[in-house]
């Protein structure tokens, strides 16, 4: 990191390889400390709310471990509101399938709760981003392809934008890097709120970070 971070470093409390690309395609090289904590052990009224606990005790868990002393620690959690039912990461196969079925040519809100802490003084903020998603009228053999890769039962949803999913999603509304798990505009203003610089935090940019176009 450049010296205007005056010893600042970041931790991912996340082990979502999608979270930590985005943030390294920003400039950005956190390290990556994943809490650990139970999911299931949380509940709310609205995907909201749980969106934004769970990203909370996340990144308290980890801002409490002796290696995130004095980091600024990043904690996330996405979820899918669906016309109010929260979906997270579907179960197995069948769940997500199903899931598919009733997504189809309709349109849901990606949620991801964002909680930053800073380990040396204490304080810490918390926000929620939210982005329109709508999905494809895809058919039942599409899904069942789909859902044999793998990929919809390791994301919030059942699908990822970043990766095949992407092809069954025709647009979205709001920020989507939120839609991969976690809002760039955002944690840069609740890191401001921290008094942590943004651009003190991008690593070396000697190298391009985007190739140039041909």
């Amino acid at each position: 990191m450049r010296d205007g971070t005056k010893g600042r470093s970041l931790v991912l409390a996340s082990a979502s390889p999608a979270r930590l690309r985005t943030l390294r395609a920003a400039g950005l090289d956190p390290a990556v400390v994943v809490s650990g904590i139970d999911e299931e052990r949380y509940a709310a009224s609205s995907t909201v709310e749980l969106a934004l606990d769970l990203a909370t005790a996340k990144a308290r868990a980890v801002a409490d471990l002796e290696a995130a002393h004095g980091s600024v620690v990043i904690g996330c959690d996405s979820l899918l509101d669906l016309d109010g039912a929260i979906l997270g990461k579907p179960a197995d196969a069948a769940e997500a399938a199903e899931r598919w079925r009733t997504m189809r040519g309709r349109s849901g809100a990606l949620v991801t709760g964002h909680c930053a802490v800073d380990t040396t003084s204490g304080a810490s903020r918390s926000a929620v981003a939210r982005t329109t998603v709508h999905f494809a009228e895809v058919s039942d053999d599409e899904i069942a392809a789909y859902i044999s890769t793998g990929e919809p039962l390791e994301v919030a949803g059942a699908f990822s934008i970043d990766g095949l999913g992407g092809a069954f999603v025709t647009g979205i509304e709001g920020d989507h890097h939120n839609v991969v798990g976690i809002s760039v505009p955002l944690l840069r203003v609740m890191l401001a709120g921290l008094g942590v610089v943004w651009t003190d935090l991008w690593t070396d940019l000697s190298e391009p970070q985007v190739a140039p176009a041909t």
